[in-house]
């Protein structure tokens, strides 16, 4: 199949292919589709040996397999179409012809497959041009998510769900501005929801489900689409849509790169002010009192001392009234 420099689409899903990952196909230069899924297809998807391996590839699939270890980051580096915003409405298709008896004869086939979108396997019988799609879900991978997935800005779906993956989602997700279905669900992914999410618009489907992340759930755009489903089995995520309120003096909120909503930072910064305002106030109020108590003492100090002076200025023109008097 190697020789097949033509080939453009190829699906043998569905079957009991035993094997590991055939990187031998990167070497096809027109190859646009591929969907390996459903298969016993299995190993390490070790790093390309040419950087012109899957050149054109926008469509693959390699879901409900046995693969292991770090996803294909190399790949992912590789898969230059996928980078592309396409604007195109028509559909992916070939054309052939042939003649016979002096006639020529045009062939259109369109490709179609089945892509699970939303949870459901959605059967595709027309690909639009611009649909970029990554499935790599059910299987072994592990480690992190790799940052270089940001670069596919043209990407509609990534599916990464019922692996065991780790680690943070990276903010880099954000800058694929045109995905609709974002599923990393049943991972064991860890720390916050990035607040780049929020950038995502065209985003119809996400699921976070069955991970340990942490925090505030971020809010603003499509996240606040989305219901508690998106989020459950996450023991340490707090705020909408979950019944689990955050508190705003959480220790988590000083950890480096937390990021809050408008909201909470406004709470915060008030009560800021106030903390601050009670502060100033109970010092400077302590420093007057003490000012006014020492000033109120030293004036009763020259009271009485004025006092007993005035006391012996008297007892002395007595003294000397009386010494006139006897003499």
């Amino acid at each position: 199949m190697a020789n097949c420099l033509s080939l453009e689409s190829l699906n043998m899903g569905d079957n009991q292919l035993f094997d590991v990952f055939p990187s031998w196909l990167g070497t096809l230069p027109n190859l646009r589709l591929l969907i390996l899924r459903s298969n016993r297809l299995h190993g390490v998807i070790t790093n390309p040996v040419s950087s012109l391996e899957f050149q054109n590839l926008r469509v693959i699939d390699l879901s409900h397999n046995y693969f292991t270890g770090q996803l294909p980051s190399k790949y992912l580096e590789n898969w230059n179409a996928m980078k592309v915003i396409e604007s195109s409405t028509s559909y992916m298709k070939t054309e052939s012809s042939f003649e016979a008896v002096r006639r020529t004869w045009m062939l259109e086939y369109t490709y179609s497959t089945t892509i699970t979108i939303k949870g459901s396997d959605v059967p595709y019988g027309k690909i639009q041009e611009v649909l970029v799609v990554i499935d790599l879900s059910s299987n072994r991978f592990e480690g992190e998510i790799p940052e270089a997935i940001g670069s596919l800005q043209g990407l509609r779906v990534l599916n990464l769900s019922n692996n065991v993956l780790s680690g943070e989602i990276p903010s880099s997700l954000g800058n694929i501005a045109r995905v609709e279905s974002l599923d990393l669900s049943q991972n064991k992914l860890s720390g916050r929801i990035p607040q780049t999410l929020v950038q995502l618009t065209f985003l119809a489907f996400f699921n976070v489900s069955r991970n340990n992340l942490t925090g505030r759930i971020p809010r603003g755009n499509q996240l606040n689409t989305f219901e508690n489903s998106s989020y459950v089995g996450n023991l340490g995520l707090c705020g909408d849509p979950l019944t689990v309120k955050c508190e705003t003096t959480s220790k988590a909120s000083s950890e480096p790169g937390y990021v809050e909503d408008a909201e909470s930072s406004f709470i915060d910064f008030k009560w800021s002010t106030v903390v601050v305002g009670f502060v100033v106030g109970v010092v400077v109020g302590t420093i007057i009192e003490n000012t006014v108590k020492s000033k109120r003492r030293e004036y009763l100090w020259l009271g009485k001392k004025s006092y007993y002076r005035q006391r012996r200025l008297v007892r002395k023109v007595d003294d000397e009234e009386t010494l006139e008097l006897k003499y």
